[in-house]
Order: C-alpha cells, then sequence, then structure tokens
C-alpha cells in the first residue's frame, strides 16, 4: 500500500491556515442566489492608467524583432534579470542615496517567495562553534500579515509582540511598537534570528514613522541581526501610503523588500529583495534550487518604466490618489452604517485595507467570517493576524484585546459593491452585539 504519510514539514504547510483560507476564498465556487462581495483577498484594484501602461510597454516588446521570443524562451539568472536589477539599483542609489549596485538585489517569484527564504535562512535549528540554538523571526507589530504565520519551516520559530494603541476621539485608533518589551526580550534572549515588519502594514494599514524604523535599525544593530522591512505597499512604487514621515530605509543590516504586485502586476510574481551582498548571494542560490529563476515578464515590463520615471510617476499621480480616494470613500461607508454602534477604525495611512475593530462583537471573527461568508460577504477574521509564540507568560498574543475583535476589508473593489458590504456586515453586526 502506499504510504502516504506526510513528514513534518509536509503536515505543517499542507494543514490548515490563515493565507490558505484566504487564496480559496478567492478560488472557491460562491454561495448561490446572493450577491458577491469580495473584501476579503489582496487583489489589488484595476487602474486604467497603470493598465495602459503596461499595455503600451507590451506593445514595445512585441514591435522588437526576436524580444518577445527571448523574453519569453530563456531563463535569467538565479538572481533574476540583471539588465533589470541594474535600473533598480540605479534609480534607488540616486533617489535615496543608498550605496547599493547590482550586487545588492535579488528577484523572487513574489515577495512571499522572498521571506520564505529568509524566515528560514535565519530561523530553526543553528550550529555556530558548537553551540546549538534556535533561531526566531520576532515580530513587534502585531498584528501582523497571516502570510508570514506559516513561512517558517521549524515550529516555535516566531514570536509575536502585542502593539500598543492609542484612541482617538474620530472612532479612530493607532498601533505602536511596545519598545519596552521588544527590548526586553532581545537583551534577554540569545536566540534572536530577525527582527520584521510591513510597512505600511498589512492588515491594520499603520505606517511606522522615520523614527521607530530608525529604532528598529538600531536595536538590530546593537542584537547582530536583520531588520526584514516589507515595503509592499510603500514608495517609490506603488506609493499607496498616505502619510508624510515615511521615507523608503535601508542600510547594511536591513533586509527591504519590494513588489511590482501593488502596482498592477499581482499575477506576474516579482519581489525586489535590497540587502547586503552575502545575503543575495544566498537568497540566489536558493532560488536556483527552489525555483531555478524568476520570471521575466514583470521585470522585463518594468524594467524601462523605472528607468524613465513613468512608473514612479503613475505611482504618485494615479495609483496614490485612487487608494486615498477609496480608503476615505471606505471610511465614509463605515461612518455611516455603523452609527450607534461600538466601532473603531485603525487610521488609514497606507495599504489596501481597512482594519476594523468591533469591541461589541459577542462572537469571535472567525465565527462572524462564517456568518458573513453566508451572505456572499467575504472578508478575512482578524485572528489569523495575532500569530506566533508569547514572549513570556505574562505576555501572550491572544490576550490583545483586539484578538477575535477585528476584520480586514480590503477597500480596492468597485465602490458600490464595497458599500453594500459595509452595510451588510453592518447590519449582521448589529445582530450579534453584546
Amino acid at each position: 500500500m502506499l504510504d502516504l504519510s506526510l513528514s513534518d514539514f509536509g503536515q505543517k504547510l499542507c494543514g490548515p491556515s490563515g493565507i490558505n483560507q484566504l487564496m480559496d476564498d478567492l478560488g472557491k465556487p460562491f454561495p448561490k442566489n446572493c450577491r458577491i462581495v469580495q473584501m476579503g483577498g489582496g487583489n489589488p484594484a484595476r487602474i486604467p492608467d497603470v493598465e495602459k501602461m503596461y499595455r503600451l510597454q507590451m506593445d514595445k516588446i512585441l514591435s522588437i524583432p526576436d524580444e518577445f521570443e527571448n523574453l519569453i524562451g530563456r531563463y535569467d539568472a538565479p538572481q533574476g534579470k540583471l539588465s533589470f536589477i541594474d535600473a533598480v539599483a540605479s534609480y534607488l542609489s540616486k533617489k535615496y542615496n543608498w550605496k547599493i549596485s547590482r550586487e545588492n538585489i535579488a528577484i523572487t517569484n513574489g515577495s512571499q517567495s522572498a521571506f520564505f527564504y529568509l524566515f528560514n535562512m535565519f530561523s530553526g535549528k543553528t550550529s555556530c562553534n558548537g553551540v546549538n540554538k534556535t533561531k526566531k523571526i520576532i515580530f513587534p507589530l502585531m498584528p501582523e500579515y497571516t502570510g508570514y504565520a506559516d513561512q517558517c519551516i521549524e515550529n516555535h520559530t516566531i514570536v509575536g509582540i502585542p502593539s500598543e494603541f492609542t484612541i482617538d476621539d474620530d472612532n479612530t485608533f493607532k498601533y505602536h511598537v511596545n519598545f519596552k518589551i521588544l527590548e526586553d526580550y532581545l537583551s534577554s534572549h540569545d536566540d534572536n534570528g530577525a527582527i520584521c515588519v510591513t510597512r505600511p502594514t498589512n492588515p491594520s494599514g499603520n505606517v511606522l514613522t522615520d523614527s521607530e524604523i530608525a529604532k528598529l535599525s538600531m536595536l538590530s544593530k546593537k542584537y547582530g541581526i536583520p531588520l526584514f522591512i516589507d515595503n509592499a505597499y510603500g514608495l517609490p512604487w506603488p506609493n499607496i501610503i498616505f502619510t508624510d514621515n515615511a521615507e523608503p530605509y535601508w542600510d547594511e543590516n536591513v533586509v527591504l523588500s519590494m513588489s511590482l504586485s501593488k502596482i498592477g502586476l499581482p499575477s506576474v510574481r516579482t519581489g525586489i529583495i535590497i540587502g547586503e551582498k552575502s545575503i543575495i548571494k544566498n537568497i540566489s542560490r536558493i532560488n536556483a534550487i527552489a525555483a531555478l529563476a524568476s520570471g521575466s515578464i514583470g521585470q522585463a515590463l518594468a524594467q524601462n518604466l523605472i528607468k524613465s520615471g513613468e512608473l514612479i510617476s503613475v505611482a504618485e499621480n494615479s495609483v496614490r490618489p485612487f487608494y486615498l480616494e477609496k480608503s476615505k470613500k471606505t471610511q465614509e461607508f463605515i461612518h455611516q452604517y455603523f452609527a450607534g454602534t461600538d466601532y473603531k477604525i485603525h487610521k488609514s495611512e497606507g495599504s489596501i485595507f481597512i482594519w476594523l475593530l468591533l469591541p461589541s462583537l459577542k462572537i469571535t471573527t472567525l465565527m462572524f467570517y462564517q456568518v458573513l461568508k453566508a451572505k456572499g460577504i467575504f472578508v478575512m477574521p482578524g485572528e489569523y493576524f495575532f500569530f506566533g509564540d508569547s514572549v513570556n507568560k505574562d505576555v501572550n498574543i491572544k490576550d490583545h484585546p483586539h484578538y477575535s475583535k477585528c476584520l480586514r476589508l480590503n477597500y480596492a473593489r468597485p465602490e458600490d459593491e464595497i458599500e453594500y458590504g459595509i452595510k451588510s456586515i453592518a447590519e449582521e453586526y448589529k445582530k450579534v452585539m453584546k
């Protein structure tokens, strides 16, 4: 009889997870006889200026003899398409005065793949000078992106630090890093592998300030570990960021992840990793083993757009205003339809999500998610974004007051769909309030 029992690694990756739930909802048949609202996934919106830009670029590729055939018929190097890498390095070094070159950049099949590589390079069982440790990735701003939760091959290699938060009078709140807990943890452990944050943060739309990023970088240097910054929604592209004081940051302790997904190319899977040269070399080596090479189409479409500045111009003049207006309109709908209830919105500082806190919910958001799903309203329940081992017995990530009380809402959908979805969520919330 065929033995189909899975290894520990297989069981971990093939089991239930938040990211599987998210992607599964995008592909499964919808409930019958009800209007469908897709506010759960991470798909960006279709923006005409962005689509026109890429169509023109593809037309140029198709007009040059052998250009298209070479594009689809040849592997790039495991590091990526070198001409694209040079374009990225040239732009970023000139724009931000970063001392980077081709050797500081690698391309992966999306930033999701890149973090799988990075997390497992810097977490898990490690032997150094005869000393064995199990290194851990520390997330100092929980809630965080659910796609990270199961990426470490070994169990118990993620530590989640609950965010502090401040509440304002306009039914909004904002998360902050609890630096006291973070520094206490770093100073009392010798198994720290890396610190990781998203900026803007998925799911909350929080943007860590320049001073917070500088302090995180200082701590990474002090304890000799890298700081991973996921910049998938940030500057200079796609520029889905609505606050000042959020300059992109890189130094040799930082591994900065960028992407083409949120500026109109989610399906071509193009992750851009900027880091210290030895880290980039190792990412390239893993890429060769795991994927041979990364996809070329996104790199080919974006290369000249980066060199000419058009990609950054479209991000500033089309993408950012589009999402800023969508965010404002979604918040207006929430204030309108949730009036008279107990609710709060995390300050919308970036990304394509609204993080909605429902303090009076008498069931968990996992249960509320099922109620909404049965009515064709797809959202993401908040529990998936609180993950990892606790700092200690007194600081448990699941004790955060927002655990099981929040929904992540993607506001990139058409306005009438968003309004209908918000109205429906508010109606169901009123039925299950304490």
